[in-house]
């Protein structure tokens, strides 16, 4: 009977994606996984409430509103009040309003690292996979030497090389970090496309080689590129905070940012852990919910998984 049922669901699950496009068949996939949908709402709820964050903060997060409460030779900071559910930082500064400001700044640094790495990465990618003899050996021979390093030390070695840290020096190093997982994600890709039927009777057909590269092998290798995309921005996060924690971020404490928003409150964790607990979990959460998205994403458009 468990072998019967087994079959039916199969034939089922064919019918279903029988005569639709890849797309179509993994969107309906994805609308019934609990996990992508769990990771979609983390990754709506963050970036709703990182645009929003100038009107939802209900004071600016660098006015220094709690500054009489604030006593360094007790170590006390201002507490959970009436107007400030989170209490004040080591500066009397609204704590929930520079939480939420802060969500905007890590937005930014993510989304813009992702953004010049897989710009790098489709370039290098494409020149690799579709010029390939020298060319594919020396961009491979680059990607081969970066990658052999761990990710944050060649992020943290290139943002120390700036001799004014900012917030554009941190995405530039960590998008930097980012390339070479583009480049060679996207010239396996395009390698795989090579030998495909459509560019075989394209090539047959005496179309140019730009033309076969840009209209059918670069759109169709795409697609794991862009997946990659949402898991390489968890990543992004997570170097970016770290980097902000060690001091090579925005210098400039009044713009607040969940990295250095942890590096600030280093030397007070054993008396104020909360200071820290708070935009770490933040910090998690967000890469969490790219992360799920970022897997299902990858098996939804798997076209084994059609099988």
């Amino acid at each position: 009977m468990a072998l019967g049922v087994s079959k039916k669901e199969k034939i089922d699950d064919l019918a279903d994606t029988a005569g639709v496009s890849l797309a179509a068949s993994a969107w309906k996939r994805l609308r019934r996984s609990p996990v992508f949908l769990i990771g979609a709402t983390i990754i709506g709820i963050f970036i709703v409430v990182s645009l929003l964050s100038p009107w939802l903060a209900p004071h600016d997060p660098s006015d220094k509103l709690l500054i009489e409460q604030v006593i360094k030779a007790r170590n006390e900071i201002p507490p959970a009040q009436p107007g400030h559910p989170l209490g004040g930082d080591l500066q009397g500064r609204d704590f929930f309003s520079r939480l939420l400001v802060g969500s905007q700044q890590t937005l930014i640094v993510g989304v813009g690292a992702t953004l010049i790495g897989l710009t790098g990465g489709l370039i290098l990618g494409t020149l690799a996979g579709a010029i390939g003899g020298w060319v594919d050996s020396v961009v491979m021979r680059l990607v081969d030497v970066m990658l052999s390093l761990p990710s944050l030390l060649l992020a943290f070695s290139i943002a120390a090389m700036f001799a004014r840290p900012s917030q554009f020096t941190v995405i530039l190093a960590v998008a930097i970090v980012q390339i070479p997982v583009f480049a060679r994600l996207l010239r396996g890709s395009m390698l795989a496309q090579r030998h495909s039927d459509h560019v075989l009777a394209a090539t047959a057909l005496g179309v140019k080689k730009g033309a076969i590269v840009f209209r059918h092998m670069l759109p169709n290798s795409l697609s794991p590129v862009i997946v990659q995309s949402t898991l390489v921005l968890a990543t992004a996060i997570i170097e970016a905070a770290a980097l902000s924690f060690l001091g090579l971020g925005n210098p400039d404490d009044r713009i607040p940012e969940w990295g250095q928003m942890l590096g600030d409150v280093q030397n007070v964790f054993d008396t104020h852990p909360h200071l820290a607990a708070w935009p770490a979990v933040c910090i998690i959460i967000v890469a969490l919910g790219f992360t799920l998205m970022g897997e299902t994403l990858r098996e939804a458009l798997d076209p084994k998984n059609r099988r």
